[in-house]
């Protein structure tokens, strides 16, 4: 449940002041307990008093699932995937409207999702949420076999689906976009993407199908195949969702999405494509649930750590990471400023789009569209007394001059470049045209990473590589000694892929005097690797080899990463 809004529920019903509620949501957020256990500790309420606070505020009442007989009946009322997507369960019907107690009663938008795709009215009802989720496992399982079963309804809606020639637009694609089995597979492609712990959804029409993929830990998998020509009404539904314009199919358009799926707020981004054979889209999946946001979780070696702590303690300078697209910049920046985030620090950010909100930091979306670019938020920043600044992207000379020229004047600059290592950072800002002296008067540090996929641990075995491997890591028998080297041999929990989730490699480049020196004689990037190697640099393709060493990943992926 939304805690915030139980707790506000709370103090409006007098049951509790904004103290005990400032303790209580602590106390969520720390410890990650359920609210109505927090409440319980505290000594404000017990379960029953909670639940039924609660169904007073609704107008509703609290229901004794122990008492229900739970008949197939009343079960066929919300089919399988729609009852574990929105966490819902099914106990009677009344007149027109079924009676349904959910994980979350106060989520508006699963109950009209729900309302809609069934085509009756919900009478939401409350029961402990424990029960519930018990009652959803027992009776309907917690695989999603029930795409094949939405894919039969679809089939038998042919003819609904079936389009003059893929012609037709506006109100004839609204319907079909808008028809059940079509919300459904969505809804359910959705709910399986974000079970998978996935990062992107991909819809692709092609001549004579239409594949439906997404990404995991980095890699693609293909998802069973809808048929060709519900390609129009899926995407179309999904654009409907993100609010675009189902009628434009000639241009580009991005959109977002914010939807509770399995218990869990998502955020959505939605970008769609012309091409030959349709619109191509593709949805980002930003799930604060599967992010960390604390610096020291990510995986970086203490001598990384502790000099990346230091460096964004720092009164001024500019502090890059880079790296290619996907390769977790953007977290590492936001775990720096969660970690500089306090009262007397006041922090902004231009982001294209703003990923995740952060508690207490200004964050403003870039749109070029406008005319609101990362230059003209930047300068405006100059103007509201800030302490930190976080740049998402310097791609041109004149954002780039800026942040320097906010360094100057006392300011701690954050951004990232797309370059290939760190040393690559300083000749692509003299490539676009900044000065070598004023790069080398402010640049403090440069943090160059990459994500690997992590050896699943349930599956993980040990195996001895031969000397030909060992040669590609520039690795001999003597060096490794007794080390072992392990893969994963897939399972269930891994999709039998040998992987699961990812692990960050870092190389940090501290800008120190002989460097400087490099910078104002425009030395190449070579070189200045070479220099910082001798200073002490431990490069992406060494810390890959220490993520070998202590058993987080492949050899595989370190060859495939550096």
């Amino acid at each position: 449940m939304n805690n915030e809004r139980i707790a506000d529920l709370f103090i409006d019903q007098g049951l509790m002041d904004r103290s005990q509620a400032d303790d209580v949501l602590l106390e969520t957020t720390q410890n990650g307990k359920p609210i109505e256990e927090a409440m319980v500790d505290h000594g404000i309420v017990d379960e029953a008093q909670f639940y039924r606070a609660i169904a007073d505020a609704l107008g509703t009442e609290v229901v004794d699932l122990d008492a229900i007989e739970f008949t197939p009946r009343i079960l066929h009322l919300i089919p399988a995937g729609l009852a574990r997507l929105h966490r819902a369960l099914p106990i009677g019907e009344e007149r027109n409207a079924i009676r349904v107690a959910l994980i979350d009663p106060l989520d508006t938008q699963t109950i009209e999702d729900l309302r809609f795709a069934i085509g009756r009215d919900i009478e939401v009802v409350l029961a402990p949420s424990a029960q519930i989720e018990e009652r959803l496992r027992k009776h309907y399982g917690e695989d999603t076999s029930s795409m094949e079963e939405i894919l039969k309804q679809l089939g038998e809606a042919g003819e609904l689906m079936t389009l003059a020639g893929e012609k037709s637009i506006g109100a004839n694609i609204e319907a079909e976009a808008n028809a059940t089995p079509i919300i459904r597979f969505v809804d359910l492609i959705l709910y399986q993407a974000i079970q998978d712990r996935a990062s992107d959804i991909h819809f692709e029409p092609f001549e004579n199908e239409f594949k439906v993929r997404y990404r995991v830990d980095g890699a693609l998998y293909e998802m069973a195949p809808p048929p060709r020509h519900l390609a129009l009404p899926v995407i179309s539904r999904v654009k409907v969702m993100a609010n675009m314009n189902i009628a434009e199919r000639r241009l580009p358009q991005d959109g977002r999405i914010q939807k509770n799926i399995a218990g869990r707020a998502v955020d959505l981004r939605v970008s769609s494509l012309p091409t030959q054979f349709g619109e191509s889209v593709v949805l980002r999946v930003l799930d604060r649930a599967t992010v960390n946001l604390e610096l020291d979780q990510l995986g970086m070696p203490d001598y990384v750590l502790n000099y990346i702590l230091e460096v964004i303690e720092r009164p001024n300078g500019i502090f890059i990471v880079t790296g290619p697209t996907g390769s977790g910049k953007t977290t590492t920046l936001y775990s720096c400023l969660r970690k500089i985030n306090t009262i007397d620090c006041k922090l902004l950010t231009a982001e294209e789009p703003v990923e995740y909100d952060l508690e207490g930091i200004m964050q403003v979306p870039v749109n070029d569209a406008i005319g609101l670019t990362f230059a003209r938020v930047l300068r405006a920043f100059l103007r509201q007394d800030p302490d930190r600044i976080m740049v998402g992207e310097t791609r041109d000379l004149e954002t780039a001059q800026i942040a320097i020229q906010a360094s100057l004047t006392g300011h701690l600059v954050f951004t990232t470049l797309h370059t290939s290592d760190a040393p690559g950072a300083i000749a692509r800002l003299i490539d676009m045209g900044v000065e070598p002296f004023l790069i080398s008067s402010t640049l403090e540090a440069v943090l160059g990473q990459r994500l690997l996929r992590r050896i699943c641990s349930d599956c993980r075995t040990a195996f001895q590589p031969n000397e030909s491997v060992l040669a590609e890591l520039n690795l001999s028998p003597n060096e490794i000694g007794a080390r072992r080297f392990y893969y994963g041999k897939g399972c269930a929990a891994c999709n039998q892929t040998g992987y699961k989730g990812r692990i960050g490699i870092y190389e940090l480049m501290k800008i120190s005097d002989p460097l400087r020196a490099l910078m104002n004689e425009r030395a190449p990037s070579v070189v200045l690797k070479q220099k910082a190697v001798e200073l002490g640099m431990a490069t992406l393709r060494q810390d890959g080899v220490r993520s070998i060493f202590e058993g987080h990943t492949t050899i595989e992926e370190v060859l495939k990463y550096t």
